[in-house]
């Protein structure tokens, strides 16, 4: 795969670069190894392209996972104990705890890497809460999120969200205090792909 976009959020592009440029490079070294051809294995049967081999999001999540496993970055969950005293008196809910919880994909070196080919709601979600949550938590102090362009998302089954769209919202939502610095990296398929 390569990288064919990059976007700094909250001064992301200058505080990772001058705090974690080894890291940058394992990124990208990662990127760079993932054959997107091996991954063309989804079978369509959406109706506007029933029957299209599209590229498949799983495998490539479970290839970005192998990648950034064997340099050693790791996968962390914060266990979620829900708060219950907001409920109404006569509400009794079940147990909630251990039953939830939140996860970034990669974390080396308080630098988290979140991977997402999901629904746009995923995209923003990481950048706008997760990061935060994580850093708050003292995991990360900084964060990268690699996501498809759209002419990559358009290979895929219906509903995958995209960097240009990503990077308009991130745009006109503008930046708030309590934002982490992130670079959001757009990937497409290798050349002479598809």
């Amino acid at each position: 795969m390569i990288i064919l976009g990059t976007f700094s959020f909250n001064n992301g592009k200058k505080f990772i670069e001058n705090k974690y440029p080894h890291l940058i490079r394992e990124i990208r070294g990662v990127i760079k190894n993932i054959n997107s051809e091996k991954h063309v294995t989804k079978k369509s049967k959406e109706k506007t392209m029933v029957g299209k081999m599209l590229y498949n999001p799983k495998t490539l999540n479970y290839a970005f996972k192998e990648g950034f496993k064997k340099r050693g970055w790791e996968t962390v969950r914060i266990k979620c104990d829900y708060p219950t005293k907001y409920y109404n008196k006569s509400y009794k809910p079940k147990t909630m705890k251990g039953l939830a919880f939140r996860e970034m994909d990669f974390i080396k070196e308080k630098l988290g890497v979140e991977v997402q080919f999901g629904k746009y709601a995923f995209m923003v979600y990481n950048i706008a809460a997760k990061m935060t949550i994580f850093r708050n938590r003292g995991y990360i102090d900084a964060g990268v999120e690699i996501v498809p362009i759209k002419e990559f998302a358009g290979n895929m089954s219906t509903g995958v969200s995209y960097f240009e769209q990503f990077i308009w919202d991130l745009e006109n939502r503008g930046v708030s205090n309590i934002d982490v610095p992130a670079l959001i990296f757009g990937v497409g398929a290798n050349p002479n792909s598809k």
